[in-house]
């Protein structure tokens, strides 16, 4: 679960890069719903945590609240791509 956790993060921010160096509005789009994708994973690993005991939920809140705060940063920011 640790090792999911550190894969669905960096790819959040992979994507993002990734889709950020891409040409065309729609490459850019794709790359953002991807991290979108990812941040959910992490929300979604992150209860399994909390299900088993791995962490507590106060932890859980503050990252899911980070989390669901990057997820509307990256909808804005895919919105905006096509402005370019």
């Amino acid at each position: 679960l640790e090792d999911q956790l550190i894969r669905a993060s960096r790819s959040t921010t992979n994507n993002i890069a990734e889709g950020w160096g891409k040409f065309h509005y729609k490459d850019q789009i794709k790359y953002c719903y991807q991290a979108r994708g990812s941040c959910a994973e992490i929300i979604d690993h992150l209860d399994i945590a909390v299900e088993e005991n791995y962490c507590d939920k106060e932890i859980f809140d503050r990252i899911e609240k980070l989390a669901q705060e990057s997820m509307k940063l990256i909808n804005q920011g895919s919105s905006k791509s096509g402005e370019q």
